[in-house]
C-alpha cells in the first residue's frame, strides 16, 4: 500500500482531500482503500475502506483497539449488524468475520496488529500489520465491536463558543489514554489557539474547516503532528470525528486568568497548563 502520509516529526498540519486519493486494490476481491497512514510494522492505519456487496473480511483477531465509522452501507458479522452512521469499535482481542450485503465505505483507524489464521496463506492487506498466528476467541461471551450511534450521543461544552463535543470513545480500558468524538462547529466559530501533545487527527465528516491556512471539507482528512501549534475556524459551520491520543495545550494569552488561558478540553481530557 502507498499511503498519502509518511511520518515525520515536523511539528505540522497536514490536510489530505480523499478525492484526489486513488482506491488501491487488496488482493480480496471487492476490498479495497484508500490509505491516508498504513504503518505494517505496527498495524496502524488510517484512512478510507472499500467494501463491495457480498464481501466479506475473513476471521480475524484485533490485538489493538480499532475504530470505524460506517460513512454508506454496514457490515454483518455475528454479533448481529453495524449500521450507517454508527461507530463500530473493536477492542483488543476482538475476533470476528464482517459481511457486507451492500457497497459500504468505512472511515477507518487501526492501533495495532490483526491476526489472520495460518490457514488463510494469502494476507490481503485489508489490515495494516495483518500476521499469521493461531488463535481462539479470548472472551466469547463478549461482543467483538461496540456499537456507538455517533449522533445519539449526548452533546457537551468544549468550553470555546460554538464548538460542541460528543464523546463516542474514552479508549478506557484499552491501555490508551486516547479520545474518539465528534466536533460540531457552528458558523462563525473559531477555537483559540492550541498546541498539540500527541497525534491528533481529523475525519471531516461535513462543513468546512480552516486550519493553519488551510481548508478541509468533507471527506478530508487532517493529520496533527505532535508539536503542532493550530489554528483553526468555520466560517460555515463543520462537523468532524477527532482520534486524539493526548489533550491539547491552550496557548491563547487572557489576562483574566495568566499568561495562558485554561478552558476544558476539545476532547475531554484533563486541561493542561500552558
Amino acid at each position: 500500500m502507498q499511503p498519502a502520509y509518511a511520518p515525520r516529526a515536523e511539528g505540522r498540519v497536514h490536510v489530505f482531500d480523499t478525492r484526489a486519493l486513488a482506491w488501491q486494490p487488496t488482493s480480496e476481491a471487492g476490498i479495497e482503500l484508500k490509505p491516508v497512514r498504513y504503518d505494517n510494522q505496527r498495524g496502524l492505519f488510517l484512512g478510507l475502506v472499500h467494501f463491495a456487496p457480498l464481501t466479506r473480511s475473513g476471521v480475524h483477531q484485533h490485538r489493538g483497539v480499532a475504530t470505524s465509522f460506517v460513512a454508506s452501507g454496514g457490515l454483518t458479522d455475528y454479533n448481529g449488524p453495524i449500521r450507517l452512521h454508527e461507530v463500530g469499535i473493536n477492542p483488543c482481542g476482538a475476533t470476528h468475520d464482517a459481511t457486507s450485503y451492500e457497497d459500504t465505505v468505512l472511515v477507518s483507524r487501526l492501533e495495532g496488529p490483526v491476526i489472520y489464521p495460518p490457514e488463510r496463506t494469502d494476507l490481503t492487506g485489508l489490515h495494516a500489520g495483518s500476521r499469521h498466528e493461531a488463535f481462539d476467541n479470548p472472551a466469547p461471551d463478549v461482543p467483538p465491536e461496540i456499537n456507538v450511534v455517533v449522533d445519539a450521543v449526548q452533546c457537551q461544552a468544549t468550553g470555546v463558543q460554538g464548538i460542541a463535543r460528543q464523546l463516542v470513545y474514552d479508549y478506557a480500558g484499552s491501555g490508551s489514554d486516547h479520545r474518539l468524538v465528534q466536533l460540531a462547529m457552528a458558523p462563525g466559530a473559531r477555537c483559540p489557539a492550541w498546541r498539540a501533545a500527541a497525534v491528533t487527527e481529523f475525519w471531516i465528516r461535513g462543513g468546512i474547516v480552516e486550519i493553519n491556512g488551510q481548508v478541509a471539507h468533507g471527506n478530508c482528512f487532517v493529520i496533527i503532528e505532535p508539536g503542532a501549534e493550530v489554528h483553526m475556524a468555520s466560517r460555515f459551520g463543520a462537523l468532524l470525528l477527532a482520534w486524539a491520543e493526548g489533550p491539547e495545550v491552550w496557548l491563547d494569552a487572557d489576562a483574566a486568568t495568566g499568561p495562558r488561558a485554561v478552558r476544558s478540553s476539545l476532547y475531554g481530557f484533563p486541561v493542561l497548563p500552558g
